[in-house]
């Protein structure tokens, strides 16, 4: 019996993760699998190409081109897989309460902190700001409109400047306005910012943010960011 419990509990193989992961990106990007095809075939069909051109009549050349254009497919294909299932999983959670704190928890790129708690919400209307640290300094992300979210943001950068007036403090906005940074970007985003701080003095002012005095905050009403991941291929 508990032979039979460990393979049902078995995590899917990769390939099987891979068609799953296709399949859902599909439900929600119609255009994904057109993206996905021209990413395969372009580099087989310049592969085609180099090998009547360039192979001389040779027949193990031709081979090698070939075998290089659909290896270059294929990696090209998972890479688009990838970026456009990640899209999808976000337009999935987009607009709702937590979803910054769900990028922050799984998709921030090495050297950024983030927590999936924000730093501040709005009880009424389920506004939220949410905090990272990295290099670049510290961010503070507005969820939702910015008209209702920047007292907020204001509010918490002079928070942070009190505690730490030589770090830099960035401020970003993820809503339903024009300006705002897309959900599926913000990890991206913060990658650009110009690094500012040192390995350890990101650890110090993360430390520094953590150990003032907390607010009690409601919790958004909404997803719940632990449970929600972007999928990766």
């Amino acid at each position: 019996m508990a032979r039979k419990d460990t393979s049902a509990t078995k995590e899917p193989g990769r390939l099987k993760q891979m068609w799953q992961v296709f399949q859902m990106t599909r439900r929600y990007d119609n255009r994904a699998i057109w993206y996905i095809a021209a990413g395969f075939f372009g580099p087989v069909i310049v592969g085609v190409l180099l090998a009547l051109f360039f192979s001389e009549g040779n027949v193990l050349n031709v081979v090698l081109w070939v075998l290089v254009g659909v290896m270059a497919g294929i990696l090209a294909a998972l890479i688009i897989l990838g970026r456009r299932a990640e899209k999808a999983a976000y337009s999935q959670i987009e607009g709702k309460p937590g979803a910054v704190g769900a990028v922050l928890r799984s998709s921030l790129k090495r050297g950024w902190r983030g927590s999936e708690m924000p730093v501040a919400v709005n009880g009424k209307t389920q506004d939220a700001v949410y905090r990272a640290v990295g290099r670049g300094g510290v961010v503070l992300i507005g969820e939702g409109p910015a008209s209702r979210t920047n007292r907020m943001v204001d509010e918490e950068r002079r928070r942070v400047a009190k505690v730490l007036p030589n770090v830099q403090v960035t401020t970003l906005s993820v809503g339903p306005d024009a300006d705002a940074v897309p959900l599926h970007k913000v990890a991206r985003r913060l990658a650009k910012i110009k690094p500012q701080l040192t390995k350890t003095e990101v650890l110090a002012v993360s430390n520094r943010l953590e150990s003032l005095p907390g607010k009690q905050l409601p919790i958004p009403k909404g997803i719940d960011p632990r449970k929600v991941r972007a999928k990766r291929a």
